[in-house]
C-alpha cells in the first residue's frame, strides 16, 4: 500500500505507546533524538492513540513541531470505551488534533475491536463519523485494530469494505495461538485484499527476551542478530504489510530496529526454519503470553501492576530464574498491588487483549513469588 503521495512506506513504523520516562514524565529529549534517528533512516510511520498517556503530546514536541508535515505520516485512534454519545466521540478526535497539532491524520483508526465492544461502534455510528471525516480531508486512510478472531474480523470487513487497512497484532510466537490467531486473522485480512498494520511483532518485549531455548537456536545461526530482529523481519517478511510498529522505549531499541531495517532483506529459507523451530518449542513454554499493554491496569480496584508481576514470573517460568523473578516482584510491588490483593472482579479480563485469565495467573505468581 502507498500513502497518499503515491510513495511506499517503509516497513518499520515507530509505535509512541512505550517512550522512555524521567522519573513520571515522558523523557520528550530521548524521543526527539529516537525520531531524528528514525527520519535521518527514511522511515515516517509514526503510531499514536488518544489513550496512550502523553504519548500524543510527545508526538507533537518531538515530531510535529520539529519536521514539515509533508515529511511524516502520523496514527491516531478513537476508543469507544470512554465514548458515551456521538458528540463525546468528535471531542476525542478534535482533543487528538489539539493534543498532535498535525492539522489532519494519515491514518485514522478505529481503537481495539473485540468480541465485547465492537457493537459499541455501531451504537454511536463512529464508522460514519470516521468517513464523513475522510471526506473533509481530516483523515487520510481509516482503519481500525482489533483483537478477537477470524470470523469477526471478517463480518466486519464484510460489514465496512470500505475501510482501507487494518491493524493486528502477529508475530511468529502467536502465529497458530488460538486466543491471539495471527495467522487467521492474516489470512482473512488479505482475502478481503487490506492491507495490514502490524501490532506487537515483538510480543510485547518478550521476544527480544525469549526461553534460552529460543535464544541457543538463534546464536547457533547468528549470534550477531538480536532476538528481536527475528521477531520482526518475520512479519515484515510477510505479503500485504503495509508496515511493522515497533513500541521502542529508548534510543538503543530504534538504532538496532534501524540497522537491519534500514536495508530491509525477508528471511531467507533456512531462517523461516529456524523460526518454524522456535514455534514448536514456544508452544510448549509455560511463559504467561502477556504483551504489557496496561489495558488491565486502568480500572483495577487494587492498583496491581499485572504486566511487571507477569513479567517477573516469566523469568522463572521461561528461564528458571527464580532469584531474579523474586526481586523484581519485590521492587515492582513495593509500594503495593501485592498478586495476592486481587479480589477476582475480573475487570482485567475484559479488558485483556490477549484473553488471558488474569486472575489465575495473578494466583500463580502469589504462589510462588510471596513465599
Amino acid at each position: 500500500m502507498s500513502d497518499y503521495f503515491g510513495k511506499e512506506v517503509p516497513k518499520l513504523g515507530f509505535g509512541l505507546m512505550r517512550l522512555p520516562k524521567k522519573g513520571l514524565h515522558t523523557d520528550i529529549e530521548q524521543v526527539k533524538q529516537m525520531v531524528d534517528l528514525f527520519m535521518e533512516s527514511g522511515f515516517t510511520y509514526f503510531d499514536t492513540a488518544y489513550v496512550y498517556v502523553g504519548s500524543e503530546a510527545a508526538a507533537k514536541k518531538a515530531l510535529v513541531e520539529r519536521y514539515p508535515r509533508e515529511s511524516f505520516t502520523l496514527a491516531t485512534k478513537l476508543n469507544a470505551m470512554l465514548i458515551t454519545s456521538e458528540k463525546s466521540a468528535e471531542k476525542q478526535f478534535l482533543t487528538s488534533l489539539e493534543r498532535t497539532g498535525a492539522g489532519y491524520f494519515d491514518y485514522y483508526l478505529l481503537h481495539a475491536l473485540m468480541e465485547g465492544n465492537y457493537k459499541k461502534y455501531d451504537k454511536f455510528h463512529l464508522w460514519d463519523f470516521v468517513n464523513e471525516q475522510k471526506e473533509k480531508g481530516l483523515m487520510k486512510h481509516v482503519g481500525f485494530s482489533f483483537h478477537a478472531g477470524p470470523k469477526l474480523l471478517d463480518k466486519l470487513l464484510r460489514e465496512h469494505p470500505e475501510v482501507d487497512f487494518v491493524q493486528l497484532q502477529i508475530n511468529y510466537a502467536d502465529w497458530e495461538n488460538p486466543s491471539v490467531a495471527s495467522r487467521a486473522n492474516y489470512e482473512v485480512a488479505r482475502e478481503h485484499g487490506k492491507s495490514i498494520v502490524v501490532m506487537e511483532p515483538v510480543k510485547g518485549g518478550s521476544l527480544a527476551n525469549p526461553p534460552k531455548e529460543v535464544k541457543k537456536l538463534f546464536d547457533e545461526y547468528h549470534p550477531d542478530m538480536s532476538y528481536a530482529s527475528w521477531a520482526i523481519r518475520f512479519v515484515a517478511s510477510l505479503d500485504g504489510i503495509l508496515t511493522v510498529l515497533s513500541g521502542m522505549s529508548n534510543t538503543a531499541q530504534m538504532e538496532d530496529n534501524l540497522s537491519y531495517m534500514k536495508d530491509f532483506q525477508p528471511l531467507n529459507e533456512e531462517e523461516q526454519k529456524i523460526i518454524h523451530q522456535a514455534q514448536r518449542i514456544l508452544g510448549n513454554s509455560s511463559t504467561i503470553p502477556c504483551t504489557a499493554c496496561h489495558y488491565c491496569t486502568e480500572g483495577c480496584p487494587k492498583k496491581i501492576p499485572i504486566p511487571e508481576i507477569f513479567s517477573a514470573m516469566n523469568k522463572q517460568l521461561g528461564n528458571g530464574q527464580m532469584a531474579e523473578a523474586v526481586s523484581d516482584y519485590q521492587k515492582v510491588t513495593a509500594s503495593g498491588g501485592l498478586a495476592s490483593a486481587c479480589i477476582g472482579c475480573k475487570q482485567c479480563e475484559r479488558a485483556c487483549p490477549q484473553h488471558l485469565n488474569i486472575t489465575d495467573d495473578l494466583k500463580k505468581c502469589a504462589g510462588v513469588l510471596e513465599k
